[in-house]
């Protein structure tokens, strides 16, 4: 018998009832007795066994993206683009790469209704020849926030009050007054696409700005956008009500009913890429996760397609075990100076050590599909079978070297050690044009949401003439509605 064939697979499990250990159990319907009325006798280790796992069947919930839902697939490139990245899986078109994503609300509860207002996470993992790739991102372009030492605040004041446990806007409004970088993020928040239909019919983006690098070692920096072939569908509030009443997991069971009927969910991955020798030429920084590129300035160039084909086989094992983070990358993508980017790059994986383990990449649906290679073993939970002999690097006694080179920007470091706001920030800019882009009745819409935040009795005059003002320097007839209806004055 081969031992180590057998686990971690549920696919060998035995025909009759075992402990974790392997040992036959052969009652697992009474507890050892004393006698057949009791009292229990500590020394039934099936027993303890039993309810000490049942007791730890819950991991922690994530803070955000709690509530989710996953499926795999194959992305397929169809356009070459190996002008500007050495990247394995993009290498030709016709190239497959299996991949798993994990569509999620952002703010609520694991078991909260998927109708709520919230921006959605789409995060999709590459499972290359070169390792895995991690692309995590939102329904939206754009974020509330362009520096990660705010990310903690701003997620305390979305989460629900901490004395009573209820999401309120007075909060919200409170901190992000505070931040006028948040107005383009409320004109996705609080438009229609706020409330998507179901994953399925929801366009995504890698929102940060990551660095594509060619074989030649030249970089551009590239943003990556998903587009939906189902097309975009929102609820209206009417809608969303009445659809979370009758289910409050319809998007998670839209999306396994699909797939499992064969209509399989597809999208395009486009990117839009600038040579960062010409990054000043905006009004705007590159870099800002508050902005979008201009697609009249900077078109989307197709790259290729995204099919999701198959259930995932467990929830548990599949969606609350599966962990992605923006640090894992691929030769040919790295990271940029995006501020929020360079925080997650750490956060992301300080959280998922903190939820799964310091060992949770070799849980199966994070460990790579490739061959690999170090010397990082022990710890908790760590299941991966060693016999090697040489655990340092390096050694005469084992023979694995380094791998070959590939590029990474060279980029010269210039500047202070220093805590700064970036100097563009144009805040109002982007904000008013997204709003002009609506019809009028796709604005008035916005305006009634932005005006029951605003009108939570709590939120102060100050703070309602603090919003008045943004959105009047955003459009100023956006600011001069909002004032009449609030009965207020902008605080310029």
């Amino acid at each position: 018998m081969d031992p180590y064939k057998y686990r971690p697979a549920s696919a060998f499990n035995s025909p009759f009832w075992t402990t974790n250990s392997g040992a036959p159990v052969w009652n697992n319907n009474s507890s050892l007795t004393v006698g057949s009325r009791g009292p229990i006798l500590l020394e039934d280790y099936h027993l303890v066994e039993k309810l000490a796992n049942f007791d730890r069947e819950r991991i922690p919930e994530r803070v955000v993206h709690a509530r989710g839902a996953s499926a795999k697939g194959f992305f397929e490139v169809t356009h070459d683009i190996s002008n500007l990245t050495c990247a394995d899986f993009l290498r030709s078109p016709g190239v497959q790469t299996p991949v798993i994503v994990r569509f999620s609300t952002v703010i609520h509860e694991r078991g909260s209704p998927e109708t709520l207002r919230d921006p959605r996470g789409f995060a999709v993992k590459f499972y290359t020849r070169e390792g895995n790739f991690d692309l995590v991102g939102n329904n939206f372009p754009v974020f509330f926030i362009r520096d990660g030492m705010k990310f903690p605040d701003m997620v305390h004041a979305l989460k629900p009050n901490p004395k009573t446990h209820i999401q309120e806007d007075w909060r919200i409004m409170d901190f992000f007054s505070h931040h006028p970088e948040s107005l383009h993020m409320f004109t996705f928040l609080f438009d229609d696409i706020g409330v998507p239909a179901d994953y399925r019919h929801m366009d995504g983006s890698g929102v940060n700005t990551y660095t594509l690098i060619s074989k030649e070692g030249k970089a551009h920096y590239v943003k990556f956008h998903w587009k939906t072939t189902c097309g975009v569908k929102s609820l209206l509030e009417e809608e969303a009500v009445i659809v979370g009443g009758t289910n409050h997991s319809h998007a998670t069971k839209d999306l396994t009913d699909s797939i499992a009927a064969g209509n399989y969910p597809e999208w395009k991955l486009f990117i839009q890429t600038i040579d960062p020798d010409y990054e000043d030429r905006f009004d705007f920084d590159p870099l800002d996760v508050t902005k979008t590129w201009p697609e009249d300035i900077i078109p989307l160039q197709p790259v290729g397609r995204m099919v999701l084909n198959k259930n995932i086989d467990n929830f548990f094992a599949e969606n609350e075990q599966l962990a992605f983070c923006p640090s894992i990358v691929v030769p040919g993508i790295y990271y940029s100076d995006d501020k929020l980017l360079q925080t997650r790059i750490f956060s992301y994986s300080d959280t998922q050590r903190h939820r799964l383990g310091p060992n949770y990449l070799m849980l199966p649906p994070n460990a790579p599909k490739c061959a690999h290679h170090n010397n990082h073993h022990e710890g908790f939970m760590n299941f991966m079978h060693r016999d090697e002999e040489v655990n340092y690097f390096p050694s005469r006694y084992d023979p694995v070297r380094h791998a070959e080179r590939f590029p990474n920007p060279p980029g010269v470091l210039t500047g202070r050690r220093e805590k700064v706001v970036i100097e563009k920030e144009n805040n109002f800019k982007q904000p008013g044009e997204r709003y002009r882009s609506m019809d009028p009745a796709r604005q008035e819409r916005f305006i009634k949401r932005m005006v029951g935040a605003l009108s939570d009795p709590r939120v102060t005059h100050e703070v309602r003439s603090i919003w008045v003002s943004y959105w009047s320097q955003a459009d100023k007839s956006l600011g001069q509605k909002l004032a009449t209806r609030l009965n207020v004055k902008p605080s310029m």
